[in-house]
C-alpha cells in the first residue's frame, strides 16, 4: 500500500516541475520582449540560462509548442508562435464529444458559454453596427434560406452570419474565441446528428435575428440569440438519454 501511494505523489511532482519550466519559458519570452515570429535563444542557451538540462527542457518545449506558445521549426531553430487556438479547440472538442458518453455536461457548458458571449455582447455590437455590415449579415441569410430551400447544409454562411455579427466589436480576441466555439459547436452537432428538416427552421430563425439587429432592438435580439442555442440544448438532452 505504501509503495502503491509514493508512485504518483513522485508523478505529480515531476509535473510540476515541468509545468514550472514552462512557465519559466514564457516568462522568458515575455521578459525579453520577443514577438510572433522571433527566434528563442538555442537549447544550450535556454538550459544554461534556466539552469535545466536538455532532456528535461525538451520535454517542455514540445508541450509548448502543442499548445501553441512556440514553433519548432527542424533546422532553423524555435520561434515563438502566432496567435493560434487550434490547442484549445482541439481540446474542447475532445471534451465535448467525450462528455456526449455520459452526462453531457461539458457539452452543454460549451453551448452555454457561446451563448452566454453571443447574447450578452450582441447590444454593444448593434450600438456600433454600419449599414454595410448590416448588409453582409443579410447576404448570409439570403443564402443560408436559399440552402435550406434546397435541403442543402449551410455551415459556412451560418459560421460567417455569427461571425459578422460580432464583427463591428473589432475585437481580434473575441472573434478567435468565437472561431474556436464554432469549431466546437460544429463537432458537437454533427456528434448529435441534425435532421434535415431543422434547416428551414434554423434559417427562419437566423432571418428573426437579422431582423431584430436591423431594427436594433436589443433586448429582442439578445432573447432571439438565446432561444437559437435552444434546439442543440434539447438534442444534447436527448442523445445522452438513450
Amino acid at each position: 500500500m505504501a509503495t502503491s501511494a509514493v508512485v504518483p505523489q513522485a508523478r505529480f511532482s515531476a509535473q510540476a516541475r515541468l509545468r514550472a519550466l514552462q512557465a519559466d519559458i514564457m516568462d522568458l519570452i515575455l521578459e525579453r520582449e520577443l514577438e510572433a515570429g522571433d527566434p528563442l535563444p538555442t537549447e544550450n542557451e535556454l538550459s544554461l540560462a534556466l539552469g535545466v538540462g536538455r532532456n528535461t527542457l525538451r520535454e517542455s518545449l514540445k508541450v509548448l509548442q502543442a499548445l501553441g506558445v512556440l514553433e519548432i521549426r527542424h533546422g532553423f531553430g524555435m520561434f515563438v508562435a502566432p496567435s493560434n487556438f487550434d490547442a484549445l479547440a482541439d481540446g474542447l472538442i475532445f471534451r465535448g464529444r467525450l462528455s456526449l458518453r455520459h452526462q453531457g455536461l461539458e457539452a452543454m457548458q460549451l453551448v452555454d458559454i457561446r451563448q452566454a458571449l453571443e447574447s450578452g455582447l450582441i447590444g454593444s455590437s448593434i450600438d456600433v453596427m454600419t449599414t454595410e455590415q448590416l448588409g453582409r449579415i443579410d447576404a448570409a441569410v439570403s443564402r443560408m434560406e436559399q440552402l435550406a430551400g434546397h435541403g442543402e447544409n449551410f455551415t459556412e454562411a451560418d459560421a460567417q452570419f455569427h461571425s459578422l455579427l460580432f464583427e463591428p466589436l473589432v475585437n481580434d480576441l473575441l472573434s478567435s474565441l468565437m472561431d474556436v466555439f464554432w469549431k466546437v459547436y460544429r463537432k458537437i452537432h454533427i456528434e448529435i446528428g441534425v435532421e434535415s428538416g431543422d434547416l428551414v427552421a434554423t434559417a427562419a430563425m437566423h432571418r428573426k435575428i437579422y431582423n431584430a439587429v436591423a431594427q436594433k432592438d436589443k433586448p429582442l435580439a439578445s432573447e432571439l440569440l438565446n432561444r437559437h442555442f435552444d434546439g442543440i440544448r434539447h438534442r444534447i438532452a436527448e442523445v445522452v438519454a438513450l
